[in-house]
């Protein structure tokens, strides 16, 4: 498959993009600013300057992009409906790495992890960020999308264990009641969802 990883420099999307090589898949790094690194293509672009030609031809378009301040919060709302923009009508699929405060806690789908009591209160802005971005990207009829949202505990120093479980749309815990995956798995996991069909769904992954 060609794929195109947005964000290739950040911590989710570079793990992916290395995931996705490892299996022979033909990945092109889309970067703000060139590293040294071992990408074979590299488009060095922001994403809201992205255009059709740039992500002509991809199977799957990753958007791994980190924005962690209120005056970013916007690439994660107005960047979704600029990729859309891009790949609407197209048989490119747009797979976007989401968070765990948009997960449902109830059977009616009414209440999701953020809107309980003790969830974090300084990651409250983004949970309702991330909750806006998954709502645009439902609000396309005519793109492949696929929204990723990882455990509640997404663990950078945690081992690669190929042990994880895809779920849906709702919140979950392990065998051993947690939600929580390593960075490594979640990548792993990520690119077993670019390699199958979870198209116009949100999914989620935690490890086993």
């Amino acid at each position: 498959m060609k794929i195109a990883v947005i964000g290739a420099h950040g911590k989710a999307g570079n793990l992916i993009a290395q995931n996705a090589i490892k299996r022979g898949h033909d990945v092109t790094a889309i970067v703000r600013k060139k590293h040294n690194d071992n990408f074979k293509t590299t488009i060095e672009k922001d994403l809201m300057d992205l255009d059709k030609e740039d992500l002509k031809g991809f199977d799957a378009v990753v958007n791994a992009v980190s924005a962690w301040t209120e005056d970013t919060f916007y690439i994660h709302t107005d960047g979704i409906s600029h990729l859309a923009q891009l790949l609407e009508g197209t048989d490119t699929k747009l797979l976007m790495v989401g968070g765990a405060g948009t997960l449902y806690i109830n059977k009616e789908h009414s209440l999701q992890l953020i809107d309980k009591p003790d969830f974090p209160e300084e990651i409250k802005p983004l949970g309702r960020t991330l909750r806006a971005n998954l709502e645009r990207l439902r609000s396309f009829s005519n793109l492949r999308w696929t929204y990723v949202s990882p455990a509640y505990e997404l663990d950078f120093e945690g081992p690669a264990t190929s042990n994880y479980i895809i779920g849906g749309e709702e919140f979950f815990t392990n065998d051993e009641g947690k939600s929580y995956i390593s960075y490594l798995d979640f990548a792993e996991a990520f690119v077993d969802i670019i390699e199958n069909d979870y198209v116009r769904q949100r999914v989620s992954v935690i490890g086993a």
